[in-house]
């Protein structure tokens, strides 16, 4: 839809449900507040209000971003979707500092909002159509304020408490499960009072239900996600290029693919790197083509021929290990990836199944 501060706006198509809900919702508001509106123009009304609480919205996500950028933090992009907004911002914060920063900065704008449009509808004849929309703007944004002000991860409050405990343990995973936990409660608290209440009072649930439920599940998959990326990460320090290396041959292009694999057996080799006469490596065979080639083919068919060829970014240095090799291998994904030593010398390959079993289960 734009691009603000060079960041690219989306709108999900789940955008147009909500937008049709709360102009349904809000058109009996605008008609006992402007009774002398036909129909019509009290439904354009509720329209143009619900288009503002999301321009509200993207303010909110773009104050994220903007402070992110200004620690350097790479910004991918925004989606406006059916329970608000999401800024994806590509890495995470290098200090509690600054992470409690780019969490604050959306609640502080929509509070902001809040109280300017607080201070606009004091003077703004509450009679007229902007009077309403400016009562309605400042209320919404001051809900939008103080539940994104909740202590549980997905919300920003959530990352704010995180930041706090990460800053008290020096442990950003530690923060990162109390958050979630945290979260995890106050999903069951919003599914669990409005029940309560009904029950209290002796009527069936209404909408207020229906939306509770959305926010909690929303709530409750965020902190869940949360909690598994924090499992993923605590593994990260077991990922060694040299630790699950496997041991390779190398072969000329020219050889057949059952000679190469033979080769491989004896030597007890797990992969094989394609070199050419003068023995520089070019291609590693593809473990899955090699998977894929019948027995029967194997005699007829070159090890070159189901080799990929290597591209600098698929060389890696054997001593890479944690973050710095999941960087490198996420800028240039692969099935496999040649691993060499200081001055060049092949060490072995890397598969990227062998990493991933590093995180299977989480």
């Amino acid at each position: 839809m734009g691009r603000p501060f060079g960041i690219p706006v989306y709108v999900s198509p789940t955008w147009f449900i909500v937008a049709a809900f709360i102009t349904f919702t809000y058109q009996p508001i605008v008609t006992g507040r402007l009774p002398e509106l036909s129909v019509p123009v009290t439904y354009l009304v509720s329209f143009v209000f619900a288009v503002l609480l999301y321009v509200s919205v993207l303010l909110h996500e773009l104050a994220h971003c903007v402070v992110a950028r200004m620690y350097g933090l790479p910004v991918r992009r925004i989606t406006l979707y059916l329970l608000g907004g999401v800024s994806e911002i590509e890495r995470e914060p290098e200090t509690p500092g600054r992470e409690f920063m780019v969490a604050f900065a959306g609640p502080l704008l929509s509070l902001g909002l809040a109280a300017i449009g607080f201070a606009a509808s004091l003077v703004i004849d509450p009679g007229t159509v902007l009077g309403v929309l400016t009562f309605q703007l400042w209320f919404a944004n001051l809900i939008v304020g103080v539940f994104n002000l909740l202590p549980g991860l997905p919300l920003d409050g959530g990352r704010m408490l995180r930041a706090g405990v990460w800053k008290a343990t020096r442990n950003p995973g530690s923060g990162t499960i109390a958050a979630a936990w945290v979260g995890r409660v106050l999903a069951v608290v919003m599914v669990a009072v409005p029940v309560g209440l009904a029950l209290m009072s002796g009527q069936a649930p209404g909408w207020e239900l229906i939306w509770s439920v959305l926010l909690a599940s929303f709530i409750w998959f965020g902190a869940t996600q949360a909690l598994r990326g924090a499992r993923v990460r605590a593994r990260i320090p077991q990922v060694n290029a040299r630790a699950l290396a496997r041991r390779a041959i190398a072969v000329t292009g020219d050889v057949p693919l059952a000679e190469a694999l033979r080769r491989a057996a004896e030597a007890q080799a797990g992969a094989m790197v394609v070199v050419d006469h003068e023995g520089r490596p070019t291609g590693i065979v593809n473990e899955v083509a090699v998977e894929a080639t019948p027995e029967n083919r194997r005699p007829w068919v070159t090890a070159g021929s189901l080799a990929r060829g290597l591209e600098p970014s698929l060389v890696l240095a054997a001593d890479l290990s944690g973050e710095s090799l999941i960087d490198a291998m996420r800028e240039a994904p692969a099935g496999e990836y040649l691993l060499v030593e200081r001055g060049g010398e092949i060490f072995g390959v890397l598969a990227t199944s062998d990493v991933n079993r590093v995180f299977s289960g989480v």
